[in-house]
């Protein structure tokens, strides 16, 4: 398994190495250009796998890319010294493609923008054909003009090799990794990429199982479909029939988002996980009029990180019940009316107006409460969020829709100091995991009667009633240590600053 360490020193090569070229401008283009290359390249391995399962079963494969357009068979050519040779690989007519070429060395390039992207934009026969069409129609194109470049691009790509494709969360690694070495670049508020624990922690406490509708409406990466998928899987071990598999191939797991890059990055990250056909849509979730869902519309488990700290103009609010420009009112009040009866839902809410500001977030509070039953809140320390380029503080927000109003709330206040340099992880997790379970009292933890939660103006807040009100100094020691790792964090940002300058 690729180490997170290794996968960001790569990343941060290839994008000092897209730096250099001539058509390559600015982090979209290389969260793009990277995407779709270590996408072909983990893929080829996805097909090899499957391959083998079918002669196993006695069955035919039906190739999705064609083994002459895979990875190995043009990434691994000598484009320089032969390109001839090389370029006669994918075309009948080597003559006539050769002569349109201006500079022979450019014939990497040319292979790029004239036959790989036109066949990869127009496979079809099946589903799972028909949606890598899909993605790479999405995609604007090969943006890099040197050969050279682009072959060393490859060298890189090339040392990213994860041993277990299913495993590795590669893509989301990827992404993460670059939003790490280029998010102040980027200047995207509210654009979060939730922690691979987090995502874990959620998914492990609202036990996803076959034969429900898992929904991730601001679905990004694709993290929390990706691993309530593994965790089906896990929970099935070798009793998973065909019939199973073929439900959480078609008919389980859905998501969408309005961006491309998020589009692409979550639909790729899916695939390599053997979600061969997800069902991932690039849409705008609060489009939608919510003030009536069909039955069929709706889902039985819903988990998401929205964005946060956005805003939305007055048609998009006139879609739901409570008018509020703020994105995640907008986005709470969507799952509430998207999750079936029974169903659960796992919201990250920051700690902002949404848990105690009075008017219209008090009436949606309110209307959470009484329609439904949060049975948990699992308050995150500010620093979970760093290592994505954002310090806010947040909530884990845990309800079900039983057709009874919440009559108590347990709450968990997670403690710790995390930073990009001290991340949260998953033994962070194990103790509150546990303790939600049997819903345990302790000095982090307590029971919220609701009738308290409504003598506070519905206020949502995790106010831990175990700690005094008085103030404990910190010690100066690791006040100064806190202090430098800032300065260092400061520092970093001003040189990534300068490499764009």
């Amino acid at each position: 398994m690729v180490r997170r360490g290794s996968v960001h020193s790569e990343i941060k090569s290839a994008c000092d190495i897209l730096r250099r070229d001539d058509g390559t401008s600015g982090v979209t283009d290389y969260m793009e250009q990277l995407s779709w290359l270590l996408f072909l390249k983990i893929f080829e391995g996805i097909e090899e796998e499957l391959e083998k399962i079918a002669e196993i079963n006695q069955t035919k494969y039906i190739e999705i890319i064609d083994k002459k357009y895979r990875w190995s068979n043009w990434a691994h050519r000598d484009w320089i010294g032969k390109s001839k040779d090389s370029l006669a690989h994918f075309t009948e007519n080597i003559d006539e493609e050769y002569s349109k070429l201006h500079n022979p060395e450019n014939t990497l390039i040319y292979f790029i923008d004239n036959i790989l992207f036109p066949y990869l934009k127009s496979i079809s026969g099946t589903s799972e054909k028909e949606k890598i069409a899909q993605i790479f129609s999405e995609i604007s194109g090969n943006k890099m003009r040197s050969t050279y470049n682009f072959l060393d691009v490859i060298d890189k790509i090339d040392h990213i090799n994860p041993n277990n494709y299913e495993d590795t969360h590669i893509i989301s690694q990827f992404y993460e990794g670059l939003l790490l070495e280029m998010g102040n670049e980027a200047g995207w508020s509210g654009e979060f990429y939730t922690p691979r624990p987090v995502v874990e922690f959620i998914v492990n406490t609202l036990k996803p199982k076959i034969g429900m509708k898992i929904y991730d409406p601001f679905c990004g990466s694709g993290g929390f479909l990706a691993e309530s998928f593994k965790y089906i899987k896990e929970e099935l071990g070798s009793s998973i029939t065909i019939q199973d598999n073929d439900l959480l191939q078609s008919n389980t797991f859905f998501g969408q988002d309005k961006k491309p890059l998020p589009y692409l990055c979550g639909t790729m990250n899916l695939i390599l996980h053997s979600l061969l056909n997800p069902n991932y849509y690039r849409r705008n979730t609060l489009m939608e009029d919510v003030h009536s869902v069909s039955k069929d519309d709706k889902y039985d488990l819903i988990i998401t990180n929205p964005p946060f700290g956005g805003t939305e103009n007055l048609q998009v609010q006139n879609n739901f019940m409570y008018h509020t420009s703020a994105t995640e009112a907008l986005s709470l009040q969507y799952v509430m009316r998207k999750i079936k009866d029974k169903g659960k839902v796992g919201i990250i809410l920051p700690e902002g107006q949404i848990m105690f500001g009075s008017g219209t977030f008090k009436l949606i509070r309110k209307e959470l409460l009484e329609k439904f039953n949060v049975f948990s809140i699992v308050s995150l320390p500010k620093g979970v969020f760093t290592s994505m380029g954002t310090g806010v503080k947040t909530n884990i927000i845990f309800f079900e829709k039983t057709g009874q109003p919440t009559k108590e709330i347990w709450y968990y206040e997670l403690k710790g100091k995390f930073s990009k340099t001290n991340p949260i992880t998953k033994d962070n997790f194990m103790k509150p995991l546990e303790m939600l379970k049997q819903r345990k009292l302790s000095e982090n933890s307590w029971i919220m009667p609701i009738k308290d939660i409504k003598n506070n103006d519905y206020n949502l807040l995790a106010k831990n009633p175990n700690e005094t009100d008085d103030y404990t100094y910190e010690n100066p020691k690791d006040l100064v240590l806190e202090i430098e790792e800032l300065n260092n964090e400061i520092k970093d940002c001003i040189s990534d600053l300068k490499r764009f300058l």
